[in-house]
């Protein structure tokens, strides 16, 4: 049972009540209790059951409650009387609603936190991001989200530790896809250092292609779509950098989240990617601090996944016309659905986190080694090698050229802004050239 209160007067500007009935055992019990919410009450405030509701009347209002035994307790109220209890119960609403605001704002606190945090890290990239900020923002939760940030990220500290190296900039380019979606094509050209640097970002959606999807069932990919159409988001960040010296090496890395909604609504997802080395020259201690980098970054979730990716990378980047490798590989993975999407992009994270640490130290090391022009054009020779491979193999841009509105530009980033290409070229046997050559045909475990 309720307890019934009933005011009893106004003591000095303090207010008193009298409990008249309580739920202990239909006791009766009387309860003085002194509050000082307000001195002058402007208005009688009648209370019904406690906790049922509090009830403002004006003067003259007459309170009428059944009691224990069918006895109705008439009481006429003057202007200045005010039940206590109903203060005490205000206090007690007033108590509760001071913690239900702390926890409001605690939790508004921890989104606020969130959402500047994305907009910091947002003044870092070197462009805003494909999708609008307050999106991102909505959607913090959602993988695409997550991956976007992520390729943002590792965009933005690639290109400014490459910037630090070259002493120029990247030509920053924002460009937009009728379609649905856009990208970022960060690209440095004829740079002290670097001859052509680029790194992309991509984020597109709309229907994959027939020509699209065909690639994709060829992958065992089941896809049912509706009325013909599949709906699909795909993002990642891609970035070749070719530089002047032929001591340093081509770098290659791509990392990727695809998202494929089918006709009943369900969605298949996964990620690919990869990270690999092309040296024009071969170096023993630059192969296994690469390879070595990589396999850390693996290790960290699966000990099978560095020696099955690596492997999958020789398979992969393979001139088939050639019999060679494009280079000495690092690790290159595909489809990728399982354990689970956060232990999947977990992985993704750890490796995209290794593209500056696994590459910049072998820049610096031959930053200032000296090359003669029979090693300069080895090198071009090699770079016509990449050209064969991206053209004609290359999953990357087949998918792109396939997809309606892609960005030929961007696509073709990876090419070197010189090649050579010689009619039937064939290294000295004994020279740094042939040893190269022989690696690339017969791959070899670095670590």
């Amino acid at each position: 049972m309720a307890a019934i209160v009933l005011c009893v007067g106004n003591r000095n500007g303090r207010f008193a009540a009298k409990v008249l009935m309580s739920s202990s055992k239909g006791a009766r019990r009387s309860v003085n209790s002194h509050m000082s919410l307000f001195s002058e009450p402007p208005i009688n405030t009648v209370v019904s059951p406690v906790g049922a509701g509090l009830y403002c009347r004006g003067a003259g209002v007459r309170f009428a409650s059944r009691l224990a035994g069918g006895r109705t307790a008439d009481a006429r109220f003057k202007r200045n009387t005010l039940v206590a209890a109903g203060a005490a119960i205000v206090a007690g609403f007033v108590s509760g609603f001071s913690h239900f605001q702390k926890a409001e704002m605690a939790s508004r606190i921890a989104k606020d936190k969130e959402e500047s945090e994305i907009l910091e890290k947002c003044k870092g990239f070197m462009s805003a991001p494909v999708t609008d900020v307050e999106v991102l923002q909505q959607r913090k939760g959602e993988m695409s989200s997550r991956m976007e940030m992520l390729i943002m990220e590792t965009q933005a500290a690639f290109c400014q530790a490459i910037e630090e190296v070259d002493g120029n900039k990247f030509k920053v380019d924002r460009w937009q896809r009728k379609e649905g979606g856009g990208g970022i094509s960060c690209v440095l050209q004829n740079g002290k250092v670097f001859e052509k640097a680029g790194v992309n970002v991509s984020v597109v959606y709309g229907n994959l292609t027939e020509e699209a999807a065909k690639q994709m069932r060829s992958r065992g990919k089941v896809l049912k779509g509706k009325d013909g159409k599949l709906p699909f988001c795909a993002m990642g960040v891609s970035s070749v950098i070719h530089p002047h010296n032929p001591h340093i090496p081509t770098v290659h890395f791509n990392y990727r989240y695809f998202e494929i909604e089918e006709a009943d609504g369900s969605k298949q997802w996964w990620f690919g990617g990869g990270t690999d080395l092309t040296p024009v020259y071969i170096d023993q201690d630059d192969a296994v601090h690469f390879h070595g980098t990589l396999k850390e970054a693996c290790d960290k979730h699966h000990a099978q996944y560095y020696p099955d990716f690596k492997k999958w990378c020789d398979k992969y980047f393979y001139i088939r016309h050639r019999g060679e490798t494009r280079g000495i590989g690092g690790i290159f993975f595909d489809d990728l659905d399982q354990p689970s999407q956060e232990e999947a992009f977990s992985f993704v994270k750890s490796c995209a986190d290794t593209v500056v640490p696994c590459y910049l130290p072998i820049v610096h090391k031959h930053l200032n080694a000296s090359f003669s022009a029979e090693q300069k054009e080895w090198q071009q020779v090699r770079r016509g090698r990449y050209v064969e491979f991206n053209l004609v193999y290359d999953r990357g841009v087949k998918f792109g050229l396939a997809t309606p509105g892609s960005r030929i530009e961007s696509i073709l980033m990876s090419l070197p802004l010189t090649a050579r290409w010689e009619y039937m070229h064939e290294p000295p046997k004994g020279s740094q050239e042939a040893e190269m050559l022989e690696v690339l045909r017969n791959p070899k475990d670095w670590v």
